[in-house]
């Protein structure tokens, strides 16, 4: 038996930690740092590499690292200097998302479908570039910056407010010493996550994310307000696409410049008339499409990751899902994405039905009780045979969880249902 040890304190780590539990194969699941809803919690911080390295080797863990920052600071290098099983890439192959501009270099040299860009780290230059477009353009701060260093533009004073917020504010700090300007795609955005051992990539069932605050998708981008799966918008047709143009194309393009990608690849991308583009690459699982995809394995999750890592995956047996659609409605603190009130007391827990399950996100536990502890607070994530009856069964639960600034967009799941 073989404990794990599941880097993070989202609702992705939460939904992780929550499907490795189930497998018979695993001992402990030990969460650092966790939060309020995850058990065997370690008070070790995400960049602290040594520290995680050093509970990993005394308590025999494998490890899963859930989000990019740890990622892109190269503890996958570290654990493996240190002959410790570890899930996630390396921290070059990590460059896809913790540089936009080497991510998009990347595709262009590769042949990869994504949209047209220019890079700047000259406010004016990025301005009179802009004015001499005839399309609309997206903003992108070039480093990480939590979700929310995309700024969509409808106008040129919009663009210009964005590169001044990014490069001359430098609202995301050193992640905007450098930006993109790229062409904006008008079109249905859709996340697909596949996994790979660095020779191949099996993917993960579809999903989508609803990223803006508010509902009918308007107001700034979040860390994500809600997912479900799957989503019809991705026929088989559509996903051997992008499966093949996009993803495929990736791992192998990685390998020919000696960089193996292991782990996850959340490839997010705008469908436009009827072919995908890549807007922009992660190198985990995405938040909350995490939640919908884990209540929808039927798979022990342990063995892939283990494959994964061993560069094994042409051997395991094809994943299998439930054929129920699982949808996530993110529960957040009133005022995020910008500021908002902390430690408030949560109440509702105990009226949740079976086929629901509330990951814990932005939460602590003090004293018996779990008080809010971050902008996106909680994931009500439930099943149904249907699309519509999950949406139903997840606003079910949402209604009944409390407290004094809980906040949440009234349409996740909405958009699924226009194309059944």
């Amino acid at each position: 038996m073989v404990n794990v040890l599941v880097v993070g304190s989202g609702g992705r780590e939460h939904a992780l930690s929550w499907k490795l539990s189930q497998s018979p194969k695993v001992d402990t699941v030990f969460t650092a740092p966790g939060n309020g809803g995850t058990e065997n919690n370690v008070p070790i911080n995400v960049d602290d590499l040594d520290g995680l390295s050093d509970f990993a080797k005394k308590n025999n863990c494998f490890t899963v690292v859930g989000p990019e920052v740890p990622l892109a600071a190269g503890i996958v290098d570290k654990f493996n200097q240190n002959n410790l099983k570890v899930f996630g890439p390396s921290q070059k192959a990590a460059q896809l998302e913790s540089s936009k501009i080497w991510g998009k270099n990347f595709m262009k040299r590769n042949d990869i479908p994504t949209t047209r860009f220019e890079i700047f780290d000259d406010a004016q230059k990025a301005q009179d570039y802009v004015q001499s477009l005839d399309y609309k353009v997206v903003v992108k701060a070039d480093g990480l910056a939590a979700g929310k260093g995309v700024i969509v533009c409808n106008s040129n004073e919009e663009a210009f407010s964005a590169i001044q917020t990014i490069l001359v504010k430098k609202t995301f700090g050193d992640a905007g010493n450098h930006i993109i300007v790229e062409e904006r795609l008008d079109g249905i955005e859709i996340s697909y996550i596949a996994l790979s051992d660095g020779k191949i990539a099996i993917p993960m069932a579809t999903s989508q994310d609803h990223k803006r605050i508010f509902d009918n998708d308007k107001g700034p981008n979040t860390g994500g307000m809600g997912a479900y799966s799957p989503t019809s918008i991705i026929d088989d047709a559509l996903a051997k696409k992008i499966q093949e143009k996009i993803i495929d194309k990736t791992i192998q393009a990685m390998k020919n410049e000696g960089i193996s990608f292991k782990g996850f690849l959340y490839a997010g991308i705008m469908i436009s008339n009827n072919e995908p583009y890549v807007l922009e690459y992660n190198v985990r699982m995405g938040d909350p499409e995490c939640q919908p995809i884990t209540m929808r394995m039927d798979f022990d999750l342990y063995d892939y990751f283990v494959a994964s890592v061993d560069g094994k995956l042409s051997s395991m047996p094809p994943t299998s899902w439930k054929h129920q659609s699982a949808v996530c409605v993110v529960l957040a603190s009133e005022g995020y994405p910008e500021s908002y009130v902390k430690n408030e007391e949560i109440s509702g827990f105990d009226s949740v039905s079976n086929n629901t399950h509330i990951f814990h996100s932005g939460t602590k536990k003090l004293d018996g009780k779990i008080l809010s502890n971050g902008g996106r607070v909680l994931g009500v994530t439930a099943l149904g045979d249907s699309l519509e009856s999950a949406i139903t069964n997840a606003y079910t639960a949402a209604e009944k969880i409390s407290w004094p600034h809980k906040y949440y967009r009234k349409d996740i799941g909405q958009k699924g249902l226009t194309y059944l």
